[in-house]
């Protein structure tokens, strides 16, 4: 299994940065790959919104005009096994570098009369993980973990977990990351979705 983890936090040595190498320890113990994209460090620009209706190439033909590292980072996601969105919180919402991936990414998924993408609002996209980091005051996690989860079911992907972090709750949660990291590795790339074991009675 690949696993591809964008991460929407500058510091490759902040909190953010630690539980993405939790999740990744993890990974590694359940056999599966993994990559880091930090987004920020990318050339991605805002939406530009091209035409009068607000829409453009990407609703025509599926693909974005801009040339920059987007679609690049699309085709990555595309062609990852598993996703893992890790959100730095602002302003209880995404971090700009995750608003701007996505909003782009997103607007390459529709075109008119066709269906959602598969997993639209359901499960059977590719399955992905959303965590949400608040340092600070450690407020703000649930509306931004709110709004990674529509976003991400509206790319179609099999939003499988959201999980919320903040400060004041990091070191007994990294534990979490590391076994959640090694939870997704142990998914089926295909078939039915993989559920939690059943319970003893």
């Amino acid at each position: 299994m690949k696993v591809l983890i964008l991460s929407g936090s500058r510091n490759r040595e902040g909190q953010t940065a630690r539980i993405i190498k939790a999740i990744q320890k993890g990974l590694a113990a359940g056999k599966a790959e993994s990559d880091v994209i930090f987004l920020v460090e990318k050339n991605i620009e805002r939406c530009r919104m091209c035409d009068p209706d607000g829409w453009g190439l990407c609703r025509r033909e599926s693909r974005c005009i801009i040339e920059d590292d987007c679609p690049g980072i699309i085709a990555q996601v595309k062609a990852a096994d598993a996703l893992v969105f890790a959100n730095p919180v602002y302003f209880s919402d995404l971090s700009e570098s995750m608003r701007s991936f996505l909003d782009r990414y997103r607007r390459t998924l529709f075109k008119p009369g066709q269906a959602p993408p598969p997993g639209f609002g359901r499960s059977g996209g590719t399955p992905v993980i959303g965590i949400c980091y608040a340092g600070g005051s450690g407020n703000g996690t649930a509306s931004a973990s709110f709004n990674l989860e529509r976003i991400l079911q509206s790319c179609g992907l099999d939003v499988i977990d959201m999980i919320n972090v903040r400060r004041q709750n990091i070191e007994p949660k990294m534990p979490q990351m590391e076994i959640v990291g090694k939870w997704l590795a142990s998914r089926p790339t295909s078939g039915p979705p993989l559920g939690p074991p059943p319970l003893k009675k």
